[in-house]
């Protein structure tokens, strides 16, 4: 890859975290004096090879226009969906708008503000010649079990080759585009890029990073990103 080519970064913000409980969508919640989206924009803004970010949000959003930001890379606002998929389905449709491009996408949730450059660096670093794209993630390091739906433990699963499944998730926009066009015309519904890259019978790879890039979901997490942000600062 080029150092000059492209790559843009898209960021569905149009959900409402309802595990949260909160009274304002999570994105918005505090964490260490700003807004967790404007943490997550801010770090990928100041990665040197974004070139812009496409952010999807909620129609009306009353919370991002109180946001005070100033980033470093182009910004382009869409519509948000009812899904995920929607959000960035819509996000991709504005990117196609604004080039003629192919360029290398990085979809990132707008719930992971402890994303490091240097695990950027890598994806761009193992991806770049890749004919399909990847995403980033942890091995599964915990014991695994299943359950049935009283909670009754059924087997213990082989955690060999098993991954958490996180972001960014990099790919280029044509073919990200068809992915989620075909998986919605079929009635899938995917909870992340690489399953709708995965439904093509393609085959993205796995790039190791690090565990504090955690997802923000339940109120304890906001805690804990916190801590890691501050660690981070430190250059731990």
């Amino acid at each position: 890859m080029s150092t000059t080519e492209a790559v843009w970064a898209v960021v569905p913000a149009a959900g409402i975290g309802s595990r949260m409980g909160a009274d304002i969508p999570k994105q918005y919640l505090q964490l260490n004096n700003k807004a967790l989206l404007q943490h997550t924009l801010e770090r990928l803004a100041s990665h040197p090879r974004i070139t812009g970010i496409v952010v999807a949000l909620a129609d009306n959003d009353p919370w991002w226009p109180a946001l005070k930001l100033s980033l470093d890379c182009k910004l382009l606002l869409t519509k948000g969906g009812e899904t995920r998929s929607d959000s960035v389905s819509n996000a991709l449709e504005t990117l196609a708008e604004e080039t003629d491009d192919n360029p290398w996408l990085l979809v990132h949730d707008a719930a992971r503000p402890c994303i490091r450059h240097s695990d950027i660096d890598r994806m761009l670093l193992q991806l770049s010649e890749h004919g399909v794209g990847g995403i980033l993630g942890v091995p599964v390091t915990d014991t695994v079990k299943r359950v049935d739906d009283k909670g009754v433990i059924v087997e213990t699963v082989d955690r060999h080759g098993l991954w958490r499944a996180g972001t960014p998730q990099m790919f280029r926009l044509k073919l990200l585009q068809q992915a989620l066009s075909s998986a919605a015309e079929q009635g899938h519904v995917v909870t992340d890029e690489a399953s709708a890259i995965e439904l093509m019978g393609l085959h993205p790879m796995m790039v190791e990073g690090h565990q504090d890039n955690i997802k923000v979901t339940l109120p304890q997490d906001l805690a804990l990103a916190s801590l890691y942000l501050e660690q981070q600062s430190r250059g731990q």
